[in-house]
């Protein structure tokens, strides 16, 4: 069995073959933009895992994939999932409400605007959604086990891309076209230059030493 069809058969076994909602985020470990989540929802009662498999081949954790691969199975994972959101929230709204509180709210908000909201959901990660409404399970490294996060993730990651992108044009002299708000070296050495731009994230608390330690890795999530 392929990867994909080995993620898509633990979907089917964590849906008892019904619809099943898998949610994911990208952007936490940014300085700069949004934190982006999205769910989507796989209905496992019409699906054709013989189909689907090769269909979808590369599906994984977003932020490992290469940009090719995530831009040609976006419009495929939004053609065959049953339907899908995606909520952001901005930087002033992490700034506010501190990151881990924004992160799992953002989670949470992508399941419940599911309409209509599926019986279970799947959720990357380690904990469980405080407050939210939709039956929900967290699964370690769910990017890599499950499509349906799997698949969350690369549309999460996609939209929030396109964004920062988009603010490029507003922002060129940082570089968002490239690092779409990670933490790189060149990133760090444009905050140093030109000071923060309104859509960085102030909590992060960033010392000028640190913006030009190139030993410290870009962070992901």
């Amino acid at each position: 069995m392929s990867e994909v069809g080995a993620m898509l058969e633990f979907d089917r076994a964590a849906s008892g073959s019904g619809e099943l909602a898998g949610a994911d985020e990208v952007g936490r470990g940014c300085l700069a933009g949004p934190i982006v989540a999205a769910a989507v929802v796989f209905d496992y009662s019409r699906i054709d895992v013989d189909y689907l498999s090769p269909l979808l081949a590369g599906l994984g954790d977003s932020k490992k994939l290469a940009a090719k691969t995530r831009a040609r199975l976006f419009p495929l994972i939004v053609r065959e999932a049953a339907r899908f959101t995606v909520i952001s929230y901005s930087s002033r709204t992490i700034d506010r409400d501190g990151l881990h509180k924004t992160n799992l709210r953002a989670l949470a908000r992508s399941l419940e605007a599911l309409e209509p909201c599926p019986e279970k959901a799947l959720v990357d990660g380690r904990q469980q959604l405080p407050g939210c409404s939709l039956n929900h399970q967290a699964v370690i490294k769910g990017d890599s086990q499950s499509a349906c996060i799997a698949a969350a993730s690369i549309i999460a990651k996609e939209v929030r891309d396109r964004l920062m992108r988009h603010l490029h044009e507003l922002y060129p002299e940082y570089g968002f076209d490239g690092h779409v708000g990670y933490g790189s070296v060149a990133h760090r050495e444009a905050i140093a230059r030109h000071g923060y731009s309104p859509i960085h994230r102030r909590s992060f608390k960033l010392t000028l030493p640190n913006l030009l330690a190139d030993s410290e890795k870009p962070a992901t999530g």
